[in-house]
């Protein structure tokens, strides 16, 4: 039997594709056209109304119920104890709408309400996820890292009048509640229960499954990140029901190459905009299951015991998996990998491509964006690019004027907004104007990220704008620097960053995690010959003048080098002299 229903086999524009439940529209992407020939057909219209939550969950559930659609949940989630647990779309549908009665009963909470969940990767994150669309109300996520201090920026910045949390992290949020003048409830996720606080567990067992979805604008507010930047605390950035909830159609089944018939395991921590990109919307978009393993270290075995056929995680993850040899692994459903959130090197690309037989298709985006960049499924893959520009985006590399620099010289990577703003694109640095408006130079959106586009259109990373090293006159992108390091076997990790010099200004600084077997090693010859590997690999100029080998790197929660941890210090020691 056919996955998709039979009427989707002729050609219709966006605008008469809205009058069909949009996922369907997904589906005729998928069927009828190829990835050109859809981008011709868009008209780039948006439906006045979208709701992710009806427009799509439902209509999925509704396709469920009539055999439509292929056997597998639309969420699996497992632990290490042997817990289980998984949803229908239908069930989806019914538990969401029991949490949506619960933020609009027992929390008190109104449709435009601004609600943080500070959640790690359990079930109820997605229930919530979902029950705020439904309701109206605009989730913020955060990591289960933050600290006392962290939560409490967050609550003062973004009003939010109900916080949502693990009884691991309520006595945190207790410790900030006396300036938290918003708020207005507090819901635990978890068995036990606090004074003071609502729990979810206990409220879902007593709410009603009748609930009414609220009818959104495409351009209504859905989700707000906080994001850092290069100075001051971070920004708010909001994205609207459309941006994210119809942006990524196309990267969903271009990129991640899902379908009804696929399993999605992302391994990104519900903090990080990833975990939005492919752990809700884009497989969710698809039809395909969302499979989540809640695990306190990553484990590759995962792969072998359940049958999943996508897998997406960081570069770094990658990089560790490719050290221990993964072809004594059997990952017998596994058929694309995706990658993203920074650099992926070469080295790495090629031996999972000897280990697996798999290729790692990587893309690149931003919070404040759906996929800007990616190598999709078919296309040649260029080791070290980024891929070619995900429509509707207009990629181009432009200067400080937002001019259009020719093939293969540097400047920042940027995207068109003029004449048209595309719709997947942000809605705003919420309450902050100025930052919004300095984000557009000339006619483009400037990411920050400097890099090059070759004459096909690949787009090649060089690295953050305040990450590049200015050596004497040479930009050097660190990434390039790391490339080069970590082909040789002597290193197990790397981070490269600018250190202060008095005849250079600055220097290439290389902090590297050595692999075990040479640990022992004179650590003046090993460095000399690091230093001998990276002008061989690399231009001679890029090599690290400066080297100090440690334990470990400071990552973030999803795993990504804090390069700027380690320029801070580096640059703290200059002052202090």
């Amino acid at each position: 039997m056919s996955e998709y229903p039979v009427f989707l086999t002729f050609r219709v524009s966006f605008k008469y594709l809205w009058h069909y439940p949009f996922c369907l529209f997904c589906m005729y992407l998928y069927v009828i056209i190829s990835y050109y020939e859809s981008i011709n057909q868009c008209k780039k219209e948006l439906p006045e109304y979208f709701n992710f939550a009806s427009d799509v969950l439902d209509e999925w559930a509704r396709l469920e119920k009539d055999g439509r659609k292929p056997a597998n949940p639309a969420f699996w989630w497992v632990n290490d104890e042997g817990q289980e647990v998984k949803w229908s779309f239908e069930e989806l549908g019914s538990l969401s709408r029991k949490a949506a009665n619960v933020l609009s009963g027992a929390c008190g909470l109104q449709r435009g309400d601004r609600v943080i969940a500070v959640l790690p990767r359990v079930p109820e994150w997605w229930l919530l996820n979902v029950a705020c669309m439904r309701a109206g109300i605009v989730l913020i996520p955060g990591t289960s890292q933050l600290t006392a201090k962290d939560i409490s920026y967050r609550l003062q910045a973004s009003k939010a009048k109900c916080i949502i949390t693990s009884d691991t992290l309520a006595p945190a949020v207790e410790s900030v509640l006396p300036g938290s003048q918003f708020l207005k409830s507090k819901l635990i996720v978890g068995q036990g229960s606090r004074d003071g606080w609502l729990n979810l567990k206990e409220l879902l067992e007593v709410a009603s499954a009748d609930h009414q979805c609220v009818k959104t604008r495409s351009q209504d507010p859905m989700l707000i990140y906080f994001t850092s930047g290069t100075t001051g605390f971070p920004k708010m950035v909001e994205q609207s029901h459309s941006s994210y909830g119809i942006g990524f159609a196309i990267s969903g089944r271009y990129w991640m190459n899902l379908t009804p018939s696929d399993i999605m395991w992302n391994t990104s921590d519900t903090g990080w905009v990833k975990a939005a990109w492919s752990s809700v919307f884009a497989p969710w978009i698809c039809g395909s299951c969302v499979f989540v393993h809640h695990m306190p270290q990553f484990k590759s075995e995962t792969l072998s015991r359940y049958p999943i056929t996508t897998f997406c995680t960081a570069p770094t993850a990658f990089r560790m998996l490719v050290q221990h040899d993964v072809s004594r692994y059997k990952f017998p459903s596994l058929k694309h990998c995706v990658t993203g959130g920074e650099a992926l090197n070469p080295e790495v690309l090629a031996k999972w491509k000897i280990q697996t037989g798999l290729d790692i298709h990587e893309g690149y985006g931003q919070t404040e964006t759906v996929t800007i960049c990616a190598n999709m499924k078919g296309m040649k893959i260029k080791p070290g690019s980024l891929g070619r520009a995900v429509p509707p985006y207009d990629v181009q590399i432009v200067d400080e004027q937002g001019a259009v620099v020719p093939a293969g010289e540097e400047g920042t990577i940027g995207v068109r907004v003029q004449p048209t703003r595309p719709f997947c694109m942000f809605s705003q640095y919420l309450d902050n104007p100025e930052k919004t408006a300095a984000s557009v130079r000339g006619d483009f959106y400037l990411t920050g990220d400097r890099g090059t586009m070759d004459e096909e259109g690949y787009v090649w990373f060089v690295g953050r704008a305040d990450d590049i090293i200015n050596s004497a006159g040479y930009r050097i992108g660190p990434f390039e620097v790391e490339s080069a390091l970590v082909q040789h076997p002597a290193v197990s990790d790397v981070a490269v960053v600018s250190s202060p010099d008095p005849v250079r200004g600055e220097v290439v600084k290389a902090f590297i995690v050595l692999a075990p077997a040479f640990v022992s090693h004179d650590p003046e010859k090993l460095i000399h010959e690091l230093q001998q590997h990276v002008k061989k690999v690399t231009a001679p100029y890029k090599y690290p003048r400066k080297v100090e080998f440690v334990q470990e790197l400071p990552k973030t929660a999803t795993g990504k080098i804090q390069r700027k941890v380690l320029k801070n210090k580096e640059w703290a020691r200059e002052r202090q002299q």
